[in-house]
């Protein structure tokens, strides 16, 4: 087995073509071999290249994900080209890599992160190598100016390469069909039998140049079509602070606000540029403890309206709002409750949906609004696929206001449309918080919480999963389980997934393993009724401390 991994490692060390991991595995490789051959008291090298050589990096939900480094279980520039080669093998195979008798055109996306533009100058050049047309945006722009461009340009499939809100050491590749979709099986199970088909990096033609890198006017086309999610005339008095956490999202969101007429954001400097490293924030997930410190400190000094924040690839956005003396963060259900109501009330038709770990508060308000609504699976490549598709939210902070442009989430006209909202409000006298109280005075107040738990050993996860399967709760929280689903079965609504659903008398809780991180995730919902906004205090109270004995319950159950 040792000779094995050791043979391995110098056939994946041998084709690196990029010198900095080439160097990293080398060092590993003689690492591994003094601790072999003078027998020291631990063997932490053997272990991390039998780490890095345990498999390959599999499509998640969002597609390859991982930390940045040498091997098939690592983020590399080897990993990459056999992930485009694969992806350029299915595109033809499967014929939609030609359209008219030209070339299908595969149009790529980056971030800001470590080795970012690496990978998307390789995967430019595999695509030109396989006879595909390619087309790499300008420069680092956010995901969701890549989602919109794959339709814009009429592309056969788009790469985006981010590893969105992970931590500095992790990058990305997210790749979408031309639909301007992420794929969802069968596509990523193709792909991936057509990577695994590759058995040398040295066939994969790379040539040096025959690519496109495009100029402004996609970027522009996209936001040109960012003014179409507001109301024409709508109030545009509300001022923000927005910080883009070290990311992307600075530069296209503050020319949308200025664009649609809004006061200039009130910018987090120390966050403004994009910085791979990430240095104020543990995380840069704006859902993370301590990533909104600064946000709202500026706030506290500036007092504005709301404060707004993107993650690093501007996909997503948070919400802050001064509750009481204090800001605070809003939950993504909160937002997406609140953004579902400002697109009722002006008339919006079409399906309302989102993933099944979100507040059950979106189908309460699209039922009386006389709207279509549906559930998905979690991801975004889900939520996109939705027919008739109107508005689209998850409670990790996405949301899909204009499925026309951009069939994924989008943080930029999310930010647009919050904004609006509030600046309504403001004309009115009133705020975001005052809309969340009315919905929950007008559906019951719909309470939301996460017990989420990282690990380093991702066999925790699973002995977790296994143990809930084997024994799983009859009451959480003295709240009787009326109904318990296993996910992976599938449902007569939802094709299987890796999770659980209990339904207990006023309650709902969802447990799944996290597909981008190593996380257990539990997602818990309680819903209080509530006849009058003075009952709201007693509501909130009973809602509260319902999600805290829940979370003991589960947490005991599911020995986390």
């Amino acid at each position: 087995m040792h000779d094995d991994l050791i043979a391995r490692a110098k056939a994946w060390l041998a084709e690196d073509p990029d010198p900095e991991t080439r160097d990293e595995l080398a060092r590993l490789l003689e690492a591994v071999n003094a601790e072999n051959t003078g027998n020291p008291e631990n063997a932490e090298n053997t272990e991390e290249l039998t780490a890095r050589f345990a498999g390959t990096l599999q499509f998640g939900t969002a597609g390859l994900r991982g930390e940045l480094g040498a091997g098939p279980m690592r983020m590399n520039r080897s990993v990459v080209i056999r992930a485009a080669a694969g992806l350029a093998a299915y595109l033809k195979k499967n014929g939609t890599a030609h359209g008219d008798g030209d070339a299908g055109l595969v149009v790529i996306g980056y971030d800001a992160r470590h080795k970012s533009a690496d990978f998307a100058r390789d995967t430019a050049a595999v695509m030109t190598g396989a006879g595909l047309r390619a087309a790499v945006l300008p420069r680092p722009l956010p995901t969701p100016v890549l989602a919109f461009a794959i339709r814009h340009l009429g592309a056969v499939a788009g790469v985006e390469v981010t590893a969105s809100h992970n931590p500095p050491r992790d990058n990305g590749y997210k790749v979408y069909l031309g639909d301007g979709s992420q794929i969802v099986p069968p596509a990523d199970a193709g792909i991936a039998a057509e990577i695994d088909a590759i058995r040398s990096l040295h066939d994969v033609p790379r040539p040096d140049s025959g690519w496109e890198t495009l100029d402004d006017s996609v970027l522009e086309a996209y936001l040109a079509r960012t003014d179409a999610v507001l109301a024409p005339g709508s109030p545009r008095t509300a001022r923000t602070v927005y910080t883009a956490m070290h990311g992307v999202g600075k530069d296209t969101l503050v020319a949308a606000f200025a664009r649609a007429g809004f006061p200039a954001p009130e910018l987090v400097l120390e966050q403004a540029e994009p910085d791979p490293d990430f240095p104020t924030v543990a995380f840069p997930n704006p859902e993370e403890p301590g990533a909104m410190d600064l946000a709202f400190a500026r706030a506290r000094a500036t007092d504005p309206d709301l404060v707004v924040a993107n993650d690093p690839d501007a996909d997503r956005c948070a919400v802050a709002v001064k509750d009481g003396a204090d800001w605070r963060m809003l939950r993504g259900d909160e937002v997406g409750a609140l953004l579902a109501a400002h697109l009722v009330s002006r008339g919006a038709t079409g399906t309302f949906a989102e993933s099944i770990v979100s507040s059950s508060l979106l189908g309460r308000i699209a039922e009386k609004a006389g709207l279509p609504y549906e559930e998905t699976l979690t991801g975004f490549k889900w939520i996109a696929r939705v027919e008739g598709l109107r508005y689209g939210y998850e409670e990790a902070l996405g949301y899909c206001v204009d499925p026309g442009g951009v069939r994924d989430k989008d943080g930029i006209t999310a930010a647009l449309l919050i904004t609006e909202l509030a600046s309504r409000l403001k004309q009115e006298g009133r705020t975001l918080l005052d809309l969340l109280d009315d919905l929950a005075v007008e559906h019951g107040l719909h309470a939301t919480d996460q017990l989420s738990v990282r690990v380093q050993d991702l066999s925790l996860i699973a002995d977790a999963m296994r143990r809930l399967r084997e024994q799983p709760p009859t009451a959480l929280a003295g709240l009787p389980v009326t109904r318990a689903e296993d996910l992976t079965r599938g449902t007569d609504r939802l094709p299987p997934t890796d999770g659980l659903r209990y339904t207990l008398d006023g309650a709902r809780v969802i447990v799944r393993p996290s597909g981008t991180e190593p996380k257990l995730k539990c997602y818990l919902e309680v819903v209080v009724p509530v006849g009058t906004h003075a009952g709201l205090p007693a509501a909130r109270a009973e809602a509260t401390e319902l999600l805290a004995s829940i979370k003991r319950d589960l947490s005991a159950a599911a020995g986390i």
